[in-house]
């Protein structure tokens, strides 16, 4: 086991175990119980009852663990090795209720409270995006308001969706109300498609949400948008929520409720690592529905995209410690 101030224990040697075999933790990395402490837990919530359209989110994170069995330990885009900067393991899933959604809610944060408690950021695993609610609790009672980068083609600003105030169209109207996140340092990221009427976007524009498009993002290029996300979050702590749908379907086929016209899979990576100076306090990263993916196009996708996230955090944990 790992102490405070050994090596951090990484991924199984690729050269020694092929790849496609073993447990599929995130990376091939270990798992929470098989370390003393992990500054980056890598958790999965299998929980998809908030979702409108498409069901299938809930086998998202182990999707996610498998296709990431083809990720290496230096990620050369950063020009790190995160796995040697600090100790990321697999803290395996969050038993949420999938009967009873506010139940899941109050579990998940619970769940993510003591996790946070450990020292431990987090790189959560989707299930849909009621999840980030809980999650975003937990973080302000870490941090206090935190600001937040939402990448997805849809607002996820909605009031209720059948009367329901819980569901993965809702999260970020319920923390906005509730006061967990700065509404000085808000955007959405990747919109796009219908709506149901203009006022989505006035109210939305109320709770003090900034919109990048993912035609803003095809017009002005990954490194404007980029530098306008981090003047806007400056040194704010920072909780970043991706719905993969942020992508265009011809690259997250795998997704319960998708838009044409989204992001590459490349800008989205472009455009994360281009934040890689701000304060990114933990992550999530969630709608992954294997049910609908070809070749594992989008469960590879959501994978790197989880690794980029896992470097920054890892690259400023280290940089923390000197």
């Amino acid at each position: 086991m790992t102490t405070a101030s050994s090596e951090p224990v990484g991924p199984v040697d690729s050269s020694r175990v092929p790849r496609y075999a073993g447990p599929a933790t995130f990376a091939r990395l270990p798992r929470l119980d098989e370390v003393s402490r992990a500054d980056v837990a890598v958790v999965g919530v299998p929980f998809d009852t908030g979702v409108s359209y498409r069901p299938g989110a809930r086998f998202g994170g182990n999707a996610i663990r498998e296709a990431s069995r083809l990720l290496r330990p230096y990620n050369p885009a950063q020009d790190a090795s995160p796995f040697a900067l600090a100790q990321v393991a697999d803290a395996g899933d969050i038993a949420a209720n999938p009967f009873d959604i506010n139940e899941a809610v109050e579990t998940i944060e619970a769940s993510a409270d003591a996790l946070l408690d450990t020292g431990a950021r987090l790189m959560t695993l989707g299930g849909d995006h009621t999840i980030a609610l809980p999650l975003l609790r937990s973080m302000a009672k870490k941090h206090g308001p935190v600001a937040l980068l939402h990448f997805d083609a849809h607002l996820d600003t909605w009031d209720t969706y059948f009367g329901a105030e819980y569901t993965h169209g809702t999260p970020f109207r319920r923390a906005v109300e509730e006061g967990i996140l700065d509404t000085s340092a808000l955007s959405h990221v990747g919109t796009r498609g219908p709506l149901y009427g203009k006022q989505d976007l006035d109210d939305d524009a109320k709770m003090g949400f900034g919109i990048v498009t993912s035609a803003d993002v095809l017009r002005r290029g990954v490194d404007e948008v980029a530098d306008q996300l981090r003047q806007r979050i400056g040194d704010r702590p920072l909780y970043i929520s991706i719905d993969i749908d942020v992508l265009d379907p011809a690259h997250a086929p795998g997704t319960g409720t998708p838009e044409a016209g989204g992001l590459t899979s490349r800008e989205l990576l472009e455009i994360l690592r281009g934040l890689a100076t701000c304060n990114l306090v933990s992550a999530d990263l969630v709608e992954v529905a294997p049910a609908y993916d070809h070749a594992e196009i989008t469960s590879v996708a959501a994978s790197h995209t989880a690794y980029e996230l896992t470097t920054i955090m890892s690259r400023q944990i280290a940089a923390a410690r000197g």
